[in-house]
């Protein structure tokens, strides 16, 4: 093969009738659908679209006789009967199933809601609490967490030196378990993921875990060496924060309990709170700061991230449910400012200046929004429980309060997420239909399926 018969040009390889007069030399010929560049005069081509003077394009003059014979071979076939080009004719008749059907299907499923009105759920915000109980001796103490709702559906409160569970279900009062001393009194408690152990810090420095079931004491842990004012559970893990500054480790399971110890608050550790996935653990203190921790690394010198723009301790911490990587925070008297924190990149998502003391957030799990509790303050959030919706935080509804103008001391949720209770300084126990019902929409629903409702895609 010499070089010419890869650079000469077949005159019947190209279409255009001008290139047999003048044939060009081409390194490769064109394409039938990707036009050779060589054949263009891309200058022509740019001055006519950028030049804006009609009348230097004249329009093409054709007479009668060459529109006559354009039209027959547009709609005349080679045998003269009537012949459309690119009309829709649709797709032959095969066994498959009209797209009307579809479209039918579709129409069918939106105009379901609008015949069936007692179906449809809309969401009411309660002027009153649906149900409240008596409190007597709770104590009216902002560094303990001494309320927490089960996912057995239990509910555990303090109530002085004895610890009451209530059965939600059934609606009935037991003591768990009762202290003696009066400087022994528990100050935090916490349910365990199953919902069959509670955690139980006391006064006195103690840290029990408590059969509900069977109202034994199971286990006595040590290490702290003062108060224990919070608690929370991991799986297995259970930590605990204390007066003494210490925040501890505990493996359940093991007989040696102790995992780590870590002091790193300059105060009363007030607050500690694992992340939905467990990956995660949130401390706040009377030193003003918040501290995130890597699970594989809870010691002094290798927290993930040291937040200090709160103004006053920090008790109240809640974890975003639908972002493992969100955290909400409260500050206390001096400071009322509710933060959401992104603690991947360990900055501040936003911030609101509610004007009173923050001491519970619990986020709704139904809908994008929090729901903070406050104590004392000079802004209109005092005493009140406020509804926020995220990540707007504007706030939604009328504020609640309890009966008298008593701060709001504890926030908990039930297991389904609808109910919230709240313990107040007037000794009450009030509960609040506030996060339900569950949201009928496609937020939640994926692309997947809505393809396979055949709701979502109009490409046939």
């Amino acid at each position: 093969m010499n070089d010419n018969s890869l650079t000469r040009i077949q005159p019947d390889w190209y279409s255009p009738t001008r290139l047999l007069d003048t044939p060009v030399d081409y390194d490769f010929p064109g394409d039938r659908f990707i036009p050779n560049r060589s054949l263009m005069d891309l200058d022509r081509a740019h001055t006519l679209l950028i030049n804006r003077t009609n009348n230097k394009l004249r329009k093409p003059n054709f007479n009668d006789e060459y529109r006559r014979k354009m039209e027959e071979n547009l709609k005349l076939d080679v045998e003269g009967r009537p012949f459309r080009m690119l009309v829709f004719r649709g797709s032959p008749k095969s066994s498959r199933q009209s797209t009307r059907l579809i479209d039918e299907m579709r129409r069918s499923d939106k105009e379901l809601p609008l015949q069936t009105n007692e179906n449809r759920r809309y969401r009411k915000f309660p002027l009153k609490a649906s149900r409240a109980l008596d409190a007597p001796l709770l104590s009216d103490d902002y560094y303990s967490n001494v309320m927490d709702w089960g996912k057995s559906n239990i509910l555990a409160v303090v109530l002085g030196s004895i610890l009451y569970i209530w059965n939600a279900q059934v609606q009935k009062a037991g003591v768990l378990m009762e202290v003696k001393r009066e400087d022994d009194c528990p100050t935090s408690v916490a349910w365990s993921d199953d919902g069959k152990i509670v955690a139980v810090g006391c006064d006195s420095s103690k840290l029990q875990l408590w059969d509900a079931e069977t109202s034994r004491l199971v286990r006595d842990l040590q290490g702290h060496q003062s108060r224990v004012g919070c608690v929370a559970w991991n799986g297995h893990i259970l930590t605990s924060g204390s007066k003494d500054r210490s925040i501890i480790s505990h493996d359940v399971r093991a007989r040696s309990n102790l995992v780590s110890l870590t002091r790193a608050h300059g105060g009363e550790v007030c607050g500690v709170k694992w992340s939905s996935t467990g990956n995660a653990l949130a401390s706040g203190g009377n030193d003003n700061l918040v501290y995130i921790w890597d699970s594989f690394k809870t010691s002094s010198r290798h927290y993930m991230h040291r937040f200090n723009e709160h103004h006053a301790a920090v008790k109240a911490l809640a974890w975003c449910p639908y972002n493992s990587d969100v955290l909400a925070s409260g500050g206390g008297i001096d400071d009322g400012c509710l933060k959401i924190w992104n603690t991947q990149k360990g900055t501040c998502i936003s911030t609101n200046e509610t004007g009173a003391q923050i001491c519970g957030l619990q986020w709704n799990r139904h809908h994008k929004e929090i729901l903070s509790g406050h104590g004392f303050g000079t802004g209109e959030s005092h005493c009140q429980l406020c509804l926020w919706s995220y990540p707007s935080m504007a706030r939604i509804g009328e504020p609640l309060r309890h009966a008298s103008s008593s701060r709001i001391l504890h926030l908990s949720q039930s297991p389904d997420g609808l109910t919230v209770v709240s313990a107040g300084a007037d000794e009450t126990l009030r509960f609040w239909e506030i996060f339900g019902p569950p949201r009928e929409s496609s937020e939640n629903v994926t692309h997947l399926d809505n393809l396979l409702s055949l709701k979502a895609s109009a490409v046939r």
